[in-house]
């Protein structure tokens, strides 16, 4: 039961450096497109588009750390990273595919008694 309990918690800092990349990937793009954007004149439109920008960044970011920090506690024996991955497992399940499939996963190790498990 200790092997699923490490898996989940290394998939959940997997998946929370992976938005974090998609976060830089995406600040990256929009910075290029604001960048030809001022280069045509329209430095409005890259106003906007630099707001958008770190809009999204900083939301993908925030959705990201809980992750990695709750998968660290998890998989280094913290008492709140248990919760905290639950939760995060609860709500990866809107996240569809890969999230949900890695909610199915969180919540089906994290809450089955260890007791009536076989080794």
């Amino acid at each position: 039961m200790k092997t699923h309990i490490q898996v989940v918690a290394i998939l959940h800092m997997a998946f929370g450096a992976m938005s974090l990349l998609a976060a830089l990937s995406l600040f990256a793009v929009l910075g290029l497109a604001g960048g030809i954007v001022i280069s045509q004149g329209q430095h409005d439109a890259a106003g906007i588009l630099g707001i958008v920008g770190v809009a999204l960044c900083g939301l993908l970011t925030l959705l990201a750390l809980p992750g990695i920090i709750g998968g660290r506690a998890l998989y280094t024996g913290r008492s709140w990273g248990r919760p905290l991955v639950l939760v995060l497992g609860i709500l990866d399940l809107l996240n569809v595919p890969i999230g949900t499939a890695l909610g199915i996963y969180t919540l089906r190790a994290l809450t089955r008694d260890p007791q009536t498990q076989a080794a």
